[in-house]
């Protein structure tokens, strides 16, 4: 492998001149610059980040923790940050923390000595100290959750509001008898969205007829076995809202299997718009939400601060706004009871398998 050396002697420069013109050193004319740059990549020349660190230097690291790459909500963010973080010279290093706090305090550690230049965190529940004083020793702005813990460095997604929206929504339905399924309300974004249910319902008959299921950790299974819960009450719910991506694949799964008919036995209303959501059933009604622009929003403005000397960690806060697209999986109670009674006429209804019972 090519060294400084070998580009300086090809040259006939010094490999002081050489190392300034590849740290783009302004003390180095531009022309110059380019000569050696084109030289090195000639040769094959890598440059050393271990002993450019070792000389106080930061790595062009950005560190990203997420819970969970095989949720879009998340994957979606982490391509959005890799795609921006890249155009402004840095390179993304994926941490897959499964909300386990231990795991997420051996990531930041190896971040830390790896000298990254900033981390972009989605926090678990309840961050170890040792966490809290990593992240308080790099640049770093908390995705999608915000513990106070952290810091006041946020880009966030107005989760009560999205899911008192969609409750709404079914309210305006007509739909008294409402469910919600939801993640463990110990983290900022199950916390809002449940708020935002609660919050929809305050003050109307709705309330006191609602059930809830909440809890860690939000997967397709929670999902599955919150929704057979639902439906075995005394008295079902006619419509749910759902308040997580994993927990929205699990509800349509069994939906599917259980042969429940959406939206005639059971209205639901989403979380996220993933592509396969559009083309489930009648189509999902749900909540799109702006994950690839926040995380864009993300990136830009921690770019500025990686390439700003002074930072100023004054609070920040970016909140977004969700939107409900409407589709087929969510009907007016009383379009409901017309479809119900259509369908028990059509299968021969009490009535008319007594009339069956009488016929010679």
């Amino acid at each position: 492998m090519a060294t400084a050396k070998d580009v300086a002697a090809k040259m006939q420069i010094s490999v002081s001149t050489v190392g300034r013109a590849l740290s783009n050193d302004p003390r180095i004319s531009l022309a110059t610059r380019k000569r050696v740059a084109d030289v090195a990549s000639e040769l094959g020349y890598v440059a050393n980040r271990a002993a450019q660190m070792m000389r106080g230097a930061s790595s062009q690291l950005v560190g990203l923790l997420i819970p969970d790459i095989r949720n879009g909500f998340y994957s979606t963010a982490a391509h959005a940050l890799s795609k921006c973080l890249e155009a402004g010279g840095y390179q993304l290093m994926l941490c897959e923390t499964d909300d386990d706090r231990v795991v997420e305090c051996r990531h930041l550690r190896e971040l830390s000595s790896a000298s990254a230049s900033g981390v972009i965190v989605v926090p678990s529940a309840k961050p170890m100290a040792e966490s809290v004083r990593l992240l308080a020793s790099m640049r770093s702005i908390q995705l999608l959750r915000k513990n106070a813990s952290l810091g006041e460095q946020s880009f966030a997604i107005d989760d009560s509001r999205a899911i008192h929206l969609a409750t709404q929504h079914l309210l305006g339905l007509g739909h008294e008898r409402i469910g919600y399924i939801g993640g463990s309300p110990n983290l900022s974004t199950g916390a809002a969205r449940l708020q935002g249910f609660r919050d929809a319902l305050r003050g109307t008959k709705a309330a006191r007829l609602a059930c809830e299921e909440v809890g860690p950790p939000s997967s397709s299974e929670v999902g599955r076995s919150a929704l057979r819960r639902l439906l075995a009450l005394p008295a079902p719910p006619t419509a749910i809202v759902l308040g997580s991506v994993q927990i929205t694949y699990g509800v349509l799964e069994e939906a599917h299997e259980s042969a429940i008919a959406v939206p005639r036995d059971l209205s639901i209303v989403g979380f996220s718009d993933e592509l396969s959501f559009r083309w489930w059933g009648p189509g999902l009604t749900t909540l799109a939400l702006p994950v690839s622009e926040l995380a864009t929003a993300c990136g830009l403005w921690f770019l500025h601060q990686l390439k700003t000397k002074n930072p100023v960690y004054a609070p920040y806060s970016s909140i977004s706004a969700a939107q409900l697209v409407i589709r087929g999986s969510t009907r007016a109670m009383e379009e409901v009871d017309r479809s119900r009674t259509s369908v028990q006429r059509a299968s021969g209804g009490p009535a008319a398998r007594r009339a069956r019972k009488l016929s010679p």
